[in-house]
């Protein structure tokens, strides 16, 4: 296990959290610990050399490795059911009925592997039904790790991430590959996800505001400085009526945002 110096500790914290947002301050033996077998395979000495690589080069490689060390990309279909639950019953029969050009607006921000956007675009489709053509649904989904979008874009996945969706859903909306237990899912799902590389820390300039942005087990990685410019930021980036979802291990506080709480992990930007 290699040694890492307070000094070199302290670099590489402060050049995470400033590029990515990633509070690793507390995660000292973390770093130890997931880091050391890499920069041994990568032919370094040191987390000296390490750290002056990861700085001065700015690899995205490299960058993408350290990150995807240090974080979780973990999640499946359905993931915190209740978002979904609220999202058909409540702010689809909404948008349905405000959205008068039949253009939604919906980011997935921090999509991971991709399970979060589908989930959505299902759901859309079995809300819309028959309607769904004379609809635009397409959905923005980002991350900041070209490896797990590629992932996204590839749409694999095992029984056992789809064990939480209607098995109807599954006859509906995935198709076997071959392999044992292995699926993917269908093009009418891959056509309504547009993918695309955004690092949370970056202004938010896309074209449209959105109605409804889920950022969920995202923002755990963040301290609260972080998250309260993260979240002002989004909230300049929602329609007024529009919602924001986190997760449900997640929290905001109140008295330092302008959305307003609806219940536990969802929130709205309030019309007027």
């Amino acid at each position: 296990m290699m040694t890492l110096t307070d000094e070199d500790f302290h670099r590489l914290v402060r050049f995470v959290k400033d590029n990515y947002g990633i509070d690793l301050s507390k995660k000292k033996q973390l770093i130890i610990g997931r880091l050391s077998n890499t920069i041994s395979a990568m032919g370094l000495r040191s987390f000296t050399e390490y750290t002056d690589r990861i700085i001065s080069k700015k690899n995205p490689e490299d960058i993408e490795t350290l990150l995807n060390h240090l974080t979780t990309n973990y999640t499946f279909f359905m993931r915190e059911e209740a978002h979904f639950n609220f999202f058909r019953n409540t702010v689809l029969p909404y948008l349905e009925q405000v959205k008068k050009d039949h253009v939604l607006s919906i980011w997935s921000a921090g999509c991971s592997t991709g399970e979060e956007p589908y989930t959505i675009s299902m759901i859309l489709k079995e809300y819309f039904g028959a309607k769904a053509g004379q609809w635009d649904t397409r959905i923005l989904a980002t991350d900041i790790s070209q490896n797990v979008l590629q992932a996204a874009q590839n749409a694999v996945y095992d029984k056992e991430s789809l064990s939480h969706i209607p098995a109807e859903w599954v006859r509906k909306y995935f198709r076997p590959t071959g392999e044992k237990d292995i699926y993917t899912v269908s093009q009418i799902l891959k056509d309504n996800v547009i993918f695309r590389t955004f690092n949370l820390m970056e202004p938010i300039r896309f074209r449209l505001k959105f109605d409804v942005i889920f950022c969920r087990n995202v923002m755990i990685y963040f301290d609260q400085e972080t998250k309260n410019d993260l979240i002002n930021r989004f909230y300049n980036a929602t329609v007024p009526g529009g919602y924001l979802m986190i997760g449900h291990s997640e929290s905001l506080d109140r008295a330092t945002i302008n959305y307003r709480y609806i219940q536990p992990s969802i929130y709205r930007k309030p019309l007027k």
